[in-house]
């Protein structure tokens, strides 16, 4: 997959985008990532990219200009993919739009900065908007890294294990189970027996298990849009 990042500060993006699981894909060849500038598309004398808003208001909205000349550059003719911008009034972003998105031949993302980007532009050049949250960030450039991150994951070939992400929290609608290693014991604290016995069905029962209880107690949201069996439900009801 190619994914290109269009922003104000490229500088932010090296430390992530070459470092642990995304730097080894981008060495594979799993993944092209490509951060661009936009600041030298503005046609104004000194490249600002910010303007006040019209109707008055705080703060500075981004550019519609410089944002349509990147992407076009960017994304040149015949473009097959899908234009993202990263801000808070778009769907939040979730394990499955992650699959959807490694589905892709190419993304393109947009960060905002300020108090936002002229709609102009949005409308002209952006597909979507996602989100990462219900709350304030500064600019798009950390939510395109967790969107980058997020994604990637879904990539073939990017993780070692191809089960890795499908055992993860979020990846059946619930929170993972509890993780374990070496050694057995630890400050007085013991590893569950039922993972030391070599019986896979057990463990992954027990697992199965954590992961209700745990999601119950900290995310009880998750539980209404997940599909457990009416064994599943039963047992979790006689828990304390």
């Amino acid at each position: 997959m190619r994914l290109d990042i269009l922003t104000i500060f490229p500088e932010m993006f090296p430390g992530v985008l070459e470092s642990s699981i995304i730097g080894r894909a981008r060495d594979a060849g799993l993944l092209d990532v490509r951060c661009h500038d936009i600041r030298p598309y503005s046609d104004r004398k000194h490249h600002n990219t910010d303007d006040y808003p019209f109707g008055g208001g705080a703060g500075m909205v981004m550019l519609a200009q410089p944002i349509l000349a990147a992407m076009a550059d960017v994304c040149g003719e015949g473009f097959e993919g899908r234009r993202i911008y990263l801000g808070p009034r778009g769907r939040t972003l979730t394990t499955a739009i992650a699959r959807e998105l490694a589905l892709e031949k190419r993304l393109v993302l947009l960060c905002g900065h300020y108090e936002g980007v002229d709609q102009r532009a949005l409308d002209a050049c952006v597909d979507e908007e996602i989100s990462i949250g219900d709350y304030i960030l500064t600019g798009g450039e950390l939510a395109a890294m967790v969107l980058t991150d997020c994604v990637a994951r879904f990539i073939p070939g990017v993780l070692g294990s191809t089960e890795s992400p499908e055992e993860e929290s979020f990846s059946d609608g619930l929170l993972e189970y509890p993780q374990y290693t070496r050694p057995r014991e630890i400050a007085g604290q013991t590893v569950p027996e039922v993972l030391l016995n070599g019986n896979h069905a057990e463990i992954k029962a027990w697992r199965r298990q954590q992961s209700l209880l745990i999601t119950r107690d900290r995310r009880p949201d998750l539980l209404e849009r997940a599909h457990l069996t009416e064994k599943e439900k039963k047992w979790l009801a006689e828990q304390p």
